[in-house]
């Protein structure tokens, strides 16, 4: 089978998405290494590909395909911001919230100043009910954002900070050790400012571009997590319950303008609102496996009911060059 290119997928409300395969006997991982330029290729001009017809049965295995697609290892789920179970070969999964809430658009780590090009969901447990992983495009997101919006979050930059306890996740999860001299090093390196509490809590925080030029398109992408880490993101009644139980200087996360400045709540909602409206929704079946390009498409979770089971790895390191 050769892979041309977006003409070989079918749509899905309007995007060209879904790879049908028939493996007519061949092995998945030899089908995967027979036709791995052809799959980076699509995922670097199309941003995302579901794939229909593999059979992958267990951790291992998903890990070997991905390595074998994306032409490198994978990575490590380090300056973690939501609760995962780390299984064989760096493959992770999915974000561990209660069924019942939804997780909203996001670029994996772009929090940060590292992140991954690339990511592959796999499904192993469609859910009955919901748990759909949607897309969207943040290139098209980046134009449907008013300009003086998008000018005022470019030039004052975002600032995110984090105090690490019980409340959300503690230090010794995100950064995945209890060694504090590990923790420093890790900041120094990422350029992640930090600061040593009484009880033995930290605070970090990190200032980050709202926005980046995609390397293939050349085309400016919101990139940002402002909209999920500020405090609005858990409505009014969670937001001031916390606010009122820790004060917000200590609340598990929130993010200011990089001059520390407060970011107004109706522009963050105005961009939730779009987010969601872009969104591409398709319904997970048994074995599906989704790539992304992680700087073009962004990706939630739908609530759900029943057993689901959605893993993910992660590869491609990029980020910003710091001077």
């Amino acid at each position: 089978m050769g892979l041309m290119s977006i003409n070989d997928l079918v749509e899905v409300e309007g995007q060209p998405l879904v790879l049908n395969v028939d493996l007519q006997g061949e092995k998945t991982l030899d089908w995967a290494q027979r036709n791995r330029d052809e799959l980076e290729s699509l995922v670097a001009t199309n941003g995302a590909v579901l794939i229909k017809g593999l059979k992958v049965v267990s951790t291992g295995q998903f890990s070997k395909l991905l390595q074998t697609i994306f032409q490198g290892p994978l990575l490590e789920y380090q300056y973690r911001s939501t609760p995962r179970t780390g299984l064989k070969g760096n493959i992770y999964t999915a974000t561990e919230y209660h069924a019942s809430e939804t997780i909203l658009q996001h670029n994996e780590n772009a929090y940060s100043n590292e992140w991954p090009l690339r990511l592959g969901f796999l499904c192993m447990q469609a859910s009955p009910v919901g748990g759909e992983t949607p897309i969207a495009d943040s290139c098209k997101l980046y134009e449907l954002i008013p300009q003086e919006i998008r000018d005022k979050f470019e030039s004052k930059q975002l600032k995110y900070v984090r105090n690490y306890s019980d409340v959300d996740l503690p230090w010794q999860e995100v950064f995945q050790t209890s060694d504090k001299g590990e923790v420093e090093a890790f900041c120094r390196q990422k350029n992640i400012d930090f600061e040593w509490l009484p009880g033995d809590r930290l605070r970090t925080w990190q200032i980050n571009p709202a926005s980046i030029v995609h390397p293939v398109s050349g085309k400016k992408v919101w990139f940002n997590q402002a909209h999920l880490f500020h405090v609005s993101s858990l409505g009014k009644d969670m937001k001031e319950s916390l606010i009122n139980s820790l004060g917000k200087e200590f609340l598990p996360r929130n993010v200011y303008f990089g001059d520390g400045s407060e970011i107004d709540e109706s522009e963050l909602q105005l961009i939730r609102d779009l987010n969601q409206d872009l969104r591409i929704k398709f319904k997970w079946e048994k074995h599906n496996l989704m790539l992304i390009d992680n700087t073009r498409f962004s990706h939630g979770r739908e609530p759900y009911e029943g057993n689901r089971k959605i893993l993910v790895g992660m590869s491609a390191p990029s980020g910003f060059q710091f001077i």
